[in-house]
This record gives C-alpha cells, sequence and structure tokens, in this order.
C-alpha cells in the first residue's frame, strides 16, 4: 500500500468542458453485439424451413372432390384441406379448413366461406 500512498488521497479526475462526461446509454452502445452480416441469421432460418410437396391427384381423386363439391350448398359446414404454394421455395404447405359455404364460382375456380377465406378448387386435395 505505500506505493501508492502519494496518489491514494488525490481527487478523481473529472474531463474539462471540451470533453464532457458521455451518458451511461451511449458508453453502454459501445458494448452493444455487432452482427457484422446483416440479414444472415434469417436467411439461415429461411433454408432451415421445410416445405411439403405439392401431390399430383390422379383422375379419380379429382372426379371425388368433384363429385362432392357439385353437392355443395350454401351455407353448408363442409371440412377440406388444401394446398398453398410457398412465395420464397419450391413447395408449399397443406391447410385444413372447416367453415360454412358462401359461394362456389365455377368461373374462377373458387370457393368462398362466410369469414370471406378464398379457396381455388384447383388446390383442394381432400373434402368431407
Amino acid at each position: 500500500m505505500d506505493e501508492y500512498k502519494e496518489i491514494i488521497d488525490l481527487e478523481k479526475f473529472e474531463p474539462n468542458s471540451k470533453h464532457p462526461r458521455m451518458s451511461i446509454y451511449n458508453r453502454s452502445a459501445i458494448f452493444a453485439p455487432f452482427a457484422a452480416l446483416t440479414g444472415f441469421e434469417e436467411e439461415v432460418e429461411e433454408t432451415e424451413r421445410i416445405t411439403d410437396k405439392e401431390i399430383e391427384l390422379n383422375d379419380d381423386l379429382k372426379a371425388i372432390i368433384n363429385d362432392k363439391l357439385i353437392r355443395l350448398e350454401k351455407n353448408q359446414e363442409v371440412n377440406l384441406e388444401y394446398f398453398v404454394k410457398d412465395n420464397k421455395k419450391t413447395g408449399g404447405k397443406y391447410i385444413k379448413k372447416k367453415g360454412l359455404v358462401k359461394k362456389i364460382d365455377y368461373i374462377k375456380k373458387e370457393i368462398i366461406f362466410m369469414d370471406r377465406t378464398i379457396i381455388k378448387i384447383d388446390n383442394i386435395t381432400k373434402i368431407q
């Protein structure tokens, strides 16, 4: 302790008016994490995301689906499964939908539900 005897009672150093003390907020920014590759983590997540492969329906299954569609009526509840293509990758995902039919538009080949969901008839894979 003797080696610090001459400086131990000195006043704490304060910067002069030309160099004011940095705020705690600004000091903390110095130690913030730095991402050298912006967007890299999102790209890795996108690569890891798995998509389903679209199944090609045979003529028999298409005929069964068409037969069930013809029998559908307004305000009838229906359960169906349909395929939605992915915007970023090949493939997509299968979605199950249960709801009341508002309208079947055979010109646009769409089913419109009471909740305003619109499903392309060509994308339907199962219907009950």
